[in-house]
């Protein structure tokens, strides 16, 4: 699996490439700004990229819009967005994108090398993988509209927005499938969400819905 990697910082992003290495990603570029990380992906179209928020040269918002402008130019491209905080606005702006294959994670993650690599093949695949955090804050952002969720159903919503599905989120809670299925549909039922979708639609459609809920 080829990745385009977009980290301006030479210790993190040499430490990414023997990491990804090892565990059988192929680092096909690794860009130190926005511009060059935009021509690598024209130019080895990855199965993957990994982005830093903040890039040369003003260090704010220049890896998001690169990602965001990749995925305009490429629908469809999966992104894992690394940060050091939760920027709440670039999560969201990540949110509204259309298609799964997206991911935001604190740096603080890729330390914890089997959850980052199983985080990264998920991304790939088309899922979706968002750090606990960012959910967190996103839930604590939404006010309201998560007051009627019991405690057991916001557990479970942190779960789904982290992209795990039911039987993943029944053995880390420790209940059967049936009980995941009827917390779910309650959440549903309270944020007013359909419940048709599945998979990586259902979990940006609950964390669109949070962040939509929280403006």
């Amino acid at each position: 699996m080829r990745v385009v990697i977009a980290e301006d910082n030479v210790l993190l992003s040499s430490g990414l490439e023997l990491l990804l290495g090892r565990a059988g990603f192929e680092v096909d570029a690794v860009a130190g700004d926005a511009d060059e990380f935009l021509a690598a992906v024209r130019r080895h179209r990855p199965d993957v990229t990994i982005v830093d928020v903040r890039l040369p040269p003003t260090f704010r918002d220049e890896g998001i819009r690169a990602a965001l402008q990749a995925r305009r130019e490429h629908p469809g491209l999966p992104v894992l967005v690394l940060s050091q905080y939760v920027e709440q606005q670039y999560a969201s702006e990540l949110l509204t994108t259309s298609g799964g294959g997206l991911g935001y994670l604190l740096k603080d993650r890729v330390s914890r090398v089997d959850e980052f690599v199983e985080a990264l093949g998920r991304v790939a695949a088309g899922g979706t993988a968002m750090d606990p955090e960012v959910i967190a804050q996103l839930v604590q952002r939404a006010g309201d509209p998560i007051a009627a969720l019991t405690a057991r159903e916001r557990e479970v919503l942190g779960l789904m927005a982290q992209g795990l599905g039911n039987t993943a989120i029944g053995e880390r809670l420790v209940i059967t499938d049936n009980a995941v299925h009827k917390h779910i549909g309650n959440i549903f039922a309270k944020l007013g969400l359909a419940v048709t979708d599945s998979g990586h639609r259902r979990v940006l459609a609950v964390l669109a819905h949070l962040n939509a809920a929280g403006r």
